[in-house]
């Protein structure tokens, strides 16, 4: 497993190849990135091994104490002074803004340290292909047509109000004897607003100056949506 980087989705557009072929693209904003805490694998500490990294600085009088504590190094606290009177080594600090947005990636290993700045050429350089992590659009409370494909009941004559229907839910579904419906049946309910990940797809092109990277294909989310993206663990 190894480290991403945070982002913002810019929007789709398209770049044309060496040979002329049309690539249908996103654009994709990632980082800098600030490495705000090193996770260690030791069962006495965090139990797992990541790496915390942080994405566009948020103003001083929006953060809480315990934001602008996370990162700052010279935050004064009751706690803190207890904890150096009893001689607790505590953890590094970032030294930097609070950050807006905070993710963990999951690493092997890493030679990353506290306050260092990753950028996209840096985690992406010769990456082939990369996982996209997104919250795809919300779209309400929605019917079966629309959430499960269904093909709705009969239009024929006789029918009424009836149509986009789904038909029936205890008889054919239960299990026998029990006259309820089966868990995961597919009925109306809440479509959209969901974690997605988009696996595999093939890095474009990466403008270190401007941040940007560009992927072939589409991911989930509205333009401005925050979004993950690490090198592909697809093979």
């Amino acid at each position: 497993m190894a480290l991403g980087l945070i982002g913002l989705k810019v929007g789709m557009t398209q770049v044309f190849t060496d040979k002329g072929d049309a690539e249908p693209v996103t654009v994709l904003e990632l980082g800098p990135c600030r490495v705000l805490q090193i996770k260690d694998k030791d069962p006495k500490k965090d139990g797992y091994s990541a790496v915390q990294i942080g994405f566009k600085d948020k103003p001083r009088k929006n953060a809480r104490r315990s934001e602008q504590g996370h990162v700052a190094a010279g935050l004064k606290s009751k706690r803190k002074e207890g904890r150096q009177k009893a001689g607790v080594q505590l953890p590094p600090k970032a030294d930097c803004e609070p950050q807006r947005y905070v993710r963990e990636f999951r690493v092997d290993t890493t030679d990353k340290k506290v306050g260092d700045v990753v950028n996209v050429g840096e985690v992406f350089k010769g990456v082939v292909s990369v996982d996209v992590i997104g919250t795809s659009k919300g779209r309400g409370y929605q019917g079966v047509m629309k959430r499960h494909n269904f093909d709705g009941l009969p239009a024929a004559h006789g029918a009424k109000k009836v149509h986009r229907q789904a038909g029936s839910t205890s008889s054919l579904a239960s299990n026998r004897g029990s006259g309820r419906p089966k868990k995961g049946l597919k009925r109306a309910g809440q479509y959209g607003n969901t974690r997605v990940t988009v696996r595999n797809l093939k890095v474009i092109k990466i403008d270190e100056a401007n941040n940007l990277l560009l992927v072939r294909g589409s991911i989930p989310g509205h333009n401005g949506a925050v979004v993950l993206v690490r090198p592909t663990n697809k093979k």
